[in-house]
C-alpha cells in the first residue's frame, strides 16, 4: 500500500466502537492513510431500546452530514451491527457484503439449509413449533434449542427429553420478541425461499447435540474467494458449554485444520458472501474424527483480535478495514511478541448479588505482576449477575483477561495468578 505524502486519508466509519477495539485499530500501522470515525455508540446499538429502522436512519443521517467523502463502513459486533453494515454500505455505494448473504449466515435455519447443499459437516436440524412444541421426527436427544437469530448464546438451551424440550421452547417463546421482530424487519427487505418466508425471524431451531473440541476458523472473502488466516481453539469449562478460554494458534492436528479450512471456503463461497470477514465455529469429535459446523458469523470475532495482535503482530481488524475500501487484505503471520495467546473467562454458575469487584489498586497489581495482561471487569457491584447483558444461558462472567505467553503452561499460570489478584464479593442469598 502506498504511503505517499499527498495521499488523502480515507474516512472509515465504525459502528459502535468500544474502547479496547478502537485503540487496537488506531494503533495499526497500516491505518496511516485512514481516519476512523465512531458511528453511533455500542450501548445504543447493542443494548438500547431503539428499533433497527431508527438505528439505520440515525446512522445514515450522520453519514450524510459528514462534511468529507465517506469511504467505508465497518463493524465487528453481532446483530444488529452485522446486518447494518451491508445495508449502509449499499445505500452509500460502498464496498461490502450483500444483505442476503449476511442473513443467510445469521438465520440459523437458512444457514443450515445452505450448508446442506455443499457439505454433510453439520448436525441434524429441524424447526420446532413455538406454540405446539413436539420432538422432530427421528431426532435423538439430547438436542440444542435456540432461536433462528440470537446473540452471545442467549436463549440457547439443551434438552434431554421431550418434557425438557417443551419447557425450554416456552422460555425461548417468552424471550424471542426483541431480536426476532428486528430480524423480521430485515427479512422483509429480501426475496426469501418458501421455507424461510414461512419460518420468519421468530422461530425455534432444534439440532442434535454434537460433541468434541471446538475450533473457530477466522477468514475473509475477497473477489468471491474465501481465505482462512487463522484457527482458534475454544475451550469450555469441564462438562459445560460455557467458554473457559479462546486460544491461538490452534493445537488441533494439521489435517483437521486443513479440513475445517476447506469446509469454510466451500460454505462461504456457496453462500455468496463477499468483501467481508467471517468466522465459522466447529466441533471436532476426536473419536470419530467428524467435523460439524456449529455457527457461521459474517464478521470477525472481536474477542480474537487481541490474540492475533499478540501472536501475529496485528489484530485481524486489518482485514476488515482493507476489505471495506476494496483492498485485498495483507495479514502478517507469527510476527508478534508471543508464541501463544488466549482470552480467559472467569465465570460462576449460580446467580448472585455482586457486592464488590476488583479495585483500581487490584488492577494495577495485575499489570505489575502479570505484564501485558489486559483485564475487562464484567460484573458490576450493586447488581445481580443475571442482570448482565450478553451472557450464555448457563453461566455468569465475572471478568475476562487477554494474556500472551511462551507456551500453554505459562498461560495457565498467568490466568491463575489473575484470579488470585482480582477479588469479587458475591452474595448468593
Amino acid at each position: 500500500m502506498e504511503r505517499g505524502g499527498t495521499e488523502q486519508p480515507k474516512n472509515v466509519f465504525l459502528l459502535g466502537p468500544d474502547e479496547r477495539n478502537f485503540a487496537l485499530m488506531q494503533e495499526l500501522e497500516h491505518l496511516a492513510p485512514y481516519r476512523l470515525h465512531p458511528l453511533l455508540d455500542k450501548e445504543t446499538l447493542m443494548y438500547g431500546d431503539t428499533g433497527l429502522e431508527q438505528l439505520l436512519a440515525d446512522a445514515q443521517e450522520r453519514i450524510e452530514n459528514f462534511p468529507e467523502p465517506v469511504h467505508a463502513i465497518v463493524g465487528y459486533w453481532d446483530f444488529p451491527v452485522s446486518s447494518m453494515v451491508p445495508i449502509l454500505a449499499t445505500q452509500n455505494g460502498l464496498p461490502g457484503p450483500s444483505l442476503e448473504a449476511v442473513v443467510k449466515c445469521e438465520h440459523k435455519f437458512w444457514s443450515r439449509l445452505v450448508q446442506r447443499e455443499v457439505t454433510d459437516a453439520h448436525p441434524s436440524f429441524a424447526i420446532v413449533d413455538l406454540d405446539n412444541p413436539e420432538t422432530p421426527p427421528g431426532m435423538r436427544f439430547p438436542v440444542w434449542l435456540k432461536p433462528v437469530k440470537s446473540y452471545s448464546s442467549d436463549l440457547a438451551f439443551k434438552a434431554n427429553d421431550s418434557e425438557e424440550l417443551r419447557a425450554r421452547v416456552a422460555d425461548i417463546r417468552d424471550g424471542i420478541g426483541d431480536v426476532g421482530r428486528a430480524f423480521d424487519f430485515l427479512l422483509s427487505k429480501l426475496e426469501l425461499p418458501p421455507e424461510i418466508e414461512e419460518t420468519g425471524g421468530m422461530a425455534c431451531l432444534a439440532e442434535e447435540t454434537v460433541r468434541g473440541e471446538q475450533i473457530t476458523t477466522e477468514g475473509y472473502v475477497h473477489g468471491g474467494r474465501a481465505h482462512v488466516y487463522g484457527i482458534v481453539d475454544s475451550v469450555c469449562y469441564p462438562d459445560t458449554s460455557s467458554f473457559l478460554r479462546f486460544q491461538y494458534p490452534s493445537g488441533v492436528p494439521e489435517q483437521v485444520q486443513n479440513r475445517a479450512t476447506q469446509i469454510s471456503q466451500d460454505v462461504i463461497e456457496h453462500i455468496g458472501l463477499d468483501d467481508s470477514t467471517f468466522n465459522i465455529e466447529f466441533f471436532w469429535d476426536t473419536e470419530s474424527d467428524a467435523l460439524n459446523v456449529l455457527e457461521i458469523n459474517p464478521r470477525l470475532s472481536q474477542s480474537h483480535a487481541p490474540l492475533f495482535e499478540l501472536v501475529d503482530g496485528l489484530p485481524n481488524h486489518q482485514a476488515m478495514v482493507q476489505l471495506s475500501v476494496g483492498e485485498k487484505p495483507t495479514l502478517p503471520d507469527r510476527g508478534g511478541r508471543q508464541r501463544v495467546a488466549a482470552k480467559w473467562f472467569q465465570r460462576v454458575f449460580q446467580d448472585a448479588f455482586v457486592t464488590a469487584t476488583p479495585s483500581e489498586a487490584d488492577l494495577a497489581r495485575v499489570r505489575e505482576e502479570v505484564p501485558g495482561a489486559t483485564v475487562d471487569i464484567i460484573a458490576e457491584p450493586g447488581h445481580r449477575l443475571s442482570e448482565l447483558p450478553a451472557q450464555d444461558s448457563y453461566s455468569y462472567e465475572l471478568f475476562a483477561v487477554y494474556l500472551g505467553a511462551e507456551d500453554e503452561e505459562d498461560l495457565r499460570g498467568k490466568f491463575d495468578r489473575c484470579i488470585e489478584l482480582l477479588p469479587f464479593t458475591l452474595d448468593e442469598a
